[in-house]
């Protein structure tokens, strides 16, 4: 059972420092997709500039982008990093949508599966993982899944919730077994809480001393 340094508790905790993050910032589910792609191994500051780039060039779209020349699509996402790995990891996502009938409105595809089963289909896309997938189910389709990232890890485990070692799995699981089946708004909402402290104060190098964390953090408490 959830103890009083549960997960829950954690939420609670940030949710009252740092009130509604409102995240993924996109203007439609497929940004939010395309998003799930170029933030792997970048800042999201490189991810904007990329996706600023789509859209001046009214490329935000299924269609426009396997439209494209491979050259022509690594240019606008340059700014990304990994920019030409990116290009196929994304135009392998576009064909996954326009297979399943869903390019024109991407966020068709929430309700051709379930949940399992989707996720299933989109690890099996070119460079999909497991954090974009889950990222793709929870921030572009509503769907209540659990992302893990970086920052669930490096928190969990100086909070003492997690311990080492564990696979994305394993995190996830610890996690969901806190929370209510089905309810996409809490998973939304930690997890986007969980990357603002991440970036904020629980870096590699803590600020432990103004971390809204700090009465409950194993790590804090021995420094």
């Amino acid at each position: 059972m959830p103890g009083e340094n549960g997960w829950l508790a954690v939420f609670r905790t940030l949710q009252e420092a740092f009130g509604p993050q409102e995240w993924w910032p996109a203007q439609s589910p497929f940004e939010v997709m395309v998003g799930a792609i170029l933030t792997q191994n970048t800042a999201w500051r490189n991810v904007e500039k990329a996706i600023a780039n789509l859209r001046a060039a009214d490329a935000l779209s299924v269609a426009v982008i396997l439209a494209l020349s491979e050259n022509d699509l690594a240019e606008l996402l340059r700014p990304s990093g990994f920019y030409r790995i990116k290009t196929k990891r994304l135009l392998a996502l576009c064909r996954f949508l326009e297979a399943r009938g869903a390019g024109a409105v991407p966020e068709q595809i929430a309700r051709q599966a379930t949940v399992p089963a989707l996720r299933r289909d989109l690890l099996a896309v070119h460079g999909i993982g497991e954090e974009s997938a889950d990222s793709i189910l929870l921030y572009a389709l509503g769907l209540p899944v659990m992302v893990v990232d970086a920052y669930t890890r490096r928190i969990g485990g100086r909070v003492g919730l997690l311990g080492d070692h564990l696979s994305y799995t394993e995190v996830q699981a610890a996690i969901e077994a806190e929370l209510e089946p089905g309810d996409a708004a809490v998973r939304n909402a930690l997890h986007a809480l969980l990357v603002s402290l991440g970036k904020d104060y629980c870096r590699p190098r803590p600020c432990c001393d103004t971390c809204p964390l700090n009465m409950r953090c194993a790590y804090a408490a021995g420094r």
